[in-house]
């Protein structure tokens, strides 16, 4: 049997406020891992975090202080090495730690090497933005001389302007020709697979520990994906069944109004529960109001899904009810055929679900009518939601300002038709977890299951370009 391989062990390491603890927060979707600000030398001790693969730690990151006086450090560890020695780059750099400069004036820079030492590689986080000076290249001279893989890791490519080609050009020509690029605050959605893909070039024996790290993240994120969805469709099918009855010639603004507020509130619960299914908290989310401008007024009963429901409920005394129904359409003021064919069915006792149905219709007929949501507001909901989620899938553990949705593209659920869900929801009033009548049915399920499949395959893209940070 083979051995296992022993948990891959990375610094990560660079110049003062690079964004290195940037880096591990979202390497580990913790946006609560060390200390960020913008003043220089904010990590001042090794913290470490453990990603798992499988259920099994694999790799161990460690997050070290900046350094911070390369260009004197070099000069002194040249001094280390006494006449007729050849003491090679780790032996030079254990020799400095065991003397008093590493416990005085190199304090710092000591921790550093210290850990890059204790470990298998590093990640040299540099800021694209800087300009490219002579401590950077001493600094990587020194930690070099550790005698570990070294992969430069630009960071902020997407805050122009940056430099990233002169630092690309500045790593190769100090032979470090495997570099990747990773913005901390919004990185690519294979940001990640890059990032292992080329330390794995690095360590040929923990090649296979990254590969499934990799393995394992695409079916985090595909999860996720997934979840989304669900909560999305789950949200949109209670607003889509919510139904509120008014009594004509009464003031429906109170009740417009508790309609609205149950809306917002179920969809601040979606936002909540998504933002918590990707690691965010509640207040990176800069939410605008739902415009709930108007209600919808009918009781749009007469979906084709609902008359099929109908219909095979109704079995073989169909022909009964329908026979009762025409007869009661001269005595319900105008009121549909259709309505008084489920009205006879009602009264024959021939459906399963006659009872809480022919309440409704009577009610309607005594001058009661239902305040429903309108397909506008579906639409709203449908399109921010999935916005939200592609800006979720875009956004780095270490950004800090609040996301703003930007409009809604040019997609199927701004201009099509709803989704067939939706209709649906709508003529099955018991669906709303928001009402009092609810009651969950293999029905909803599967149609709650269908809704969140169609939301996840629209879900993001690589193409799409990311989201407001």
């Amino acid at each position: 049997m083979a051995e296992p391989v022993p948990i891959l062990k990375v610094a990560v390491v660079g110049h003062t406020n690079t964004g290195k603890t940037s880096l591990l927060r979202t390497l580990t979707r913790d946006g609560s891992f060390g200390k960020v600000s913008d003043s220089p030398g904010t990590t001042r001790h090794v913290e470490g975090s453990r990603l798992l693969a499988e259920g099994r730690p694999v790799l161990e990151l460690f997050d070290t202080p900046g350094m911070e006086d390369g260009i004197a450090l070099l000069e002194y560890l040249e001094r280390l090495q006494q006449p007729g020695e050849r003491l090679d780059g780790p032996a030079r750099v254990q020799r400095f730690l065991d003397g008093p400069e590493a416990h005085g004036r190199f304090e710092q820079e000591a921790r550093v090497l210290r850990k890059l030492l204790d470990c298998d590689a590093a990640l040299y986080v540099i800021d694209a933005r800087d300009p490219v000076l002579g401590k950077h290249r001493d600094e990587l001279a020194i930690l070099a001389s550790c005698g570990r893989p070294l992969l430069p890791v630009l960071n902020f490519v997407g805050s122009p302007p940056h430099r990233a080609d002169e630092w690309r050009a500045a790593m190769s020509r100090l032979a470090l020709h495997a570099q990747v690029e990773f913005d901390t605050v919004a990185p690519a959605l294979d940001g990640e697979q890059q990032l292992y893909s080329r330390l794995g070039m690095l360590l040929d024996r923990h090649r296979s520990t990254l590969t499934a790290l990799m393995a394992d993240l695409d079916r985090q994120r595909a999860a996720r994906r997934v979840a989304a969805g669900r909560l999305v469709a789950d949200m949109l099918i209670d607003i889509a069944a919510l139904r509120l009855p008014v009594r004509t010639g009464e003031d429906e603004r109170a009740a417009l109004e508790l309609l609205r507020g149950k809306a917002r509130r179920r969809e601040q619960q979606c936002v909540e529960a998504l933002l918590a299914l990707y690691r965010f908290r509640p207040e990176d989310y800069a939410a605008e109001p739902l415009p709930l401008a108007d209600g919808r007024w009918g009781m749009d009963l007469f979906h084709p899904q609902a008359l099929k429901d109908m219909g095979i409920s109704l079995g073989k005394g169909m022909a009964a009810g329908a026979m009762a129904g025409a007869t009661l359409d001269a005595f319900t003021a105008g009121l549909s055929l259709g309505t008084a064919t489920i009205l006879g069915a009602a009264a024959g006792g021939l459906w399963q679900g006659a009872d809480r149905l022919g309440q409704r219709m009577l009610g309607r007929i005594r001058g009661w009518r239902e305040l429903t949501v309108d397909d506008a507001v579906l639409r709203l909901l449908a399109l921010r939601q999935q916005a939200l989620v592609r800006a979720l899938e875009r956004r780095g553990h270490a950004a800090r300002d609040p996301m703003r949705l930007p409009p809604p593209a040019d997609e199927p659920l701004r201009k099509g038709p709803l989704p067939d869900a939706l209709p649906e929801a709508r003529s099955q009033p018991s669906w709303s977890t928001l009402s009092a009548d609810y009651a969950d049915s293999p029905r909803r399920e599967a149609v709650a299951r269908a809704l969140a499949e169609q939301l996840s395959a629209e879900a993001p893209d690589a193409a799409a370009p990311p989201a407001a940070r």
